[in-house]
């Protein structure tokens, strides 16, 4: 095993090299760069010296050499862990991401938190208790959360509060709280607000996951050692969750590996339709004003966590199930 997470390691090394050199370059085939978008602005502002501005700024964040001088500039900073700083916020891109990541975390624990802890036992249930109306009942509710996306639910919970209380409250504090520093009664406000983009991110997870796990395990139902175990006598309820449960999360598993970048990444429109300060919003407006080593850094950390989250489903597998081997 030690082996083998040594070579998955030095895997990932070029793996996430060429992730890198992949968003560099979509960050550049589009038309435009931040210098013409900074221009731009500027003239809306009614700026008369924009052009000279605009200089300045190339200067300072060296914009006018070419794209692969100013890649390899950047990732060898990267290295040492200086992520550069952001065109857009003129901060360092470090500090950008360590404001929302701690909240991003937060709400990507509690979102997975609802989804597991929702979503196993009632995939269990329905396929022990196949074909019955309360099978039947959360079947219908999985295809329907499937069948709306994250950012759906959102607007659907800003028009039904507008509705029906006149206000909604979005974001994941109170105004008094907002730019409060950190104290514990802070940190209640926060308990308080993010129940609600909790649930709304868990929806449609939790219905795959109802899905999965009822599909697998009434197949893990049907093996043949399933069916020694119950001939042996051994009670229905360990023969379910000792045996069958056990080897139907083994996909499960690997799914949870690739839903770790939301750690990090957070869900985009959700975040900017309920104002949440995390950092999908902030990924987002990096992409669309040309910020690239904002951008740049943040899809480095994504692909970091995929590669981290699929490492760590290898290793919950083998625990899981100890005839799994890796050479």
């Amino acid at each position: 095993m030690f082996s083998y997470i040594i070579q998955r390691v030095l895997t990932a090394i070029p793996t996430l090299f060429l992730i890198t050199v992949l968003g560099f370059v979509i960050m550049e085939l589009p038309p435009g760069d931040y210098l013409t978008y900074y221009i731009q602005q500027l003239e809306a502002q009614g700026v008369r010296n924009a052009q000279e501005e605009a200089a300045a700024l190339a200067q300072r964040y060296n914009l006018n050499e070419p794209a692969v001088v100013r890649f390899f500039s950047w990732l060898g900073r990267f290295v040492r862990g200086d992520f550069g700083e952001s065109f857009e916020y003129r901060r360092p891109v470090r500090e950008l991401i360590g404001e929302r990541l701690a909240l991003t975390v937060a709400l990507a624990v509690a979102s997975l938190l609802i989804t597991w802890g929702i979503g196993i036992p009632i995939g269990v249930y329905s396929a022990t208790h196949q074909y019955t109306w309360k099978d039947n009942l959360f079947t219908t509710v999985a295809f329907i959360g499937l069948g709306l996306p994250s950012f759906m639910l959102a607007l659907i919970f800003l028009v039904f509060g507008f509705r029906v209380f006149g206000s909604v409250q979005t974001g994941l504090f109170s105004p008094a709280f907002e730019s409060a520093p950190w104290s514990f009664a802070k940190l209640v406000d926060l308990l308080k607000h993010l129940w609600v983009p909790a649930a709304i991110v868990a929806v449609s997870g939790t219905a795959g996951i109802i899905r999965m796990m009822r599909g697998n395990l009434l197949d893990e139902l049907r093996v043949n050692y399933v069916q020694a175990v119950r001939a042996k006598g051994v009670p229905e309820r360990a023969v379910i969750w000792k045996h069958a449960v056990r080897n139907a999360l083994h996909p499960l598993v690997m799914s949870f590996g690739m839903s770790l970048p939301l750690l990090v990444s957070g869900s985009e429109l959700t975040g900017i339709i309920l104002n949440l300060p995390t950092t999908g919003p902030l990924y987002l407006q990096a992409v669309r004003h040309y910020d690239t080593y904002l951008a740049g850094t943040m899809l480095i950390l994504v692909a970091f966590m995929l590669v981290v989250g699929n490492l760590l489903a290898d290793i919950v597998l083998a625990w899981l199930d100890p005839r799994i081997r890796y050479d």
